[in-house]
């Protein structure tokens, strides 16, 4: 069964950004009790059709790095639109990152993601 990544990767090459290379899936990074917002992505693709099962969608991209026992790799943080992904609540303390292939990370491991912090603005909230 193919997931909602592998049918949007086609489309996302045809508009500029290929993501052949990079596991076919997404890295969700709980960095709470902070938030963020994308300001200033390095990519934006709107009007994105690319399932019969709802209206078309906004992406954006920014590149990041994700940093996992030591070693870097690089990798994009993924944001489907809020205010076009009508199916899923789409929480600001969830960073969706699409990285290199990453031996041996596990569910649940620790990481760190470093981005661009002129595309991407991170909030710490007070408790």
């Amino acid at each position: 069964p193919y997931g909602a990544l592998d049918r949007q990767r086609p489309i996302f090459k045809a508009r500029g950004l290929d993501l052949s290379s990079y596991f076919n899936g997404t890295l969700n990074v709980d960095i709470r009790p902070a938030v963020f917002s994308m300001v200033k992505p390095e990519y934006t693709f709107e009007h994105v059709e690319w399932t019969d099962l709802h209206p078309p969608e906004h992406f954006s991209f920014s590149r990041c790095k994700v940093i996992y026992q030591e070693v870097k790799y690089a990798g994009w943080v993924y944001y489907p639109h809020p205010e076009t992904k009508l199916r899923n609540f789409q929480n600001p303390s969830l960073l969706e990152v699409i990285a290199l292939p990453i031996p041996g990370i596990i569910y649940g491991a620790a990481l760190e993601v470093l981005v661009n912090s002129t595309e991407i603005t991170i909030t710490k909230l007070s408790a």
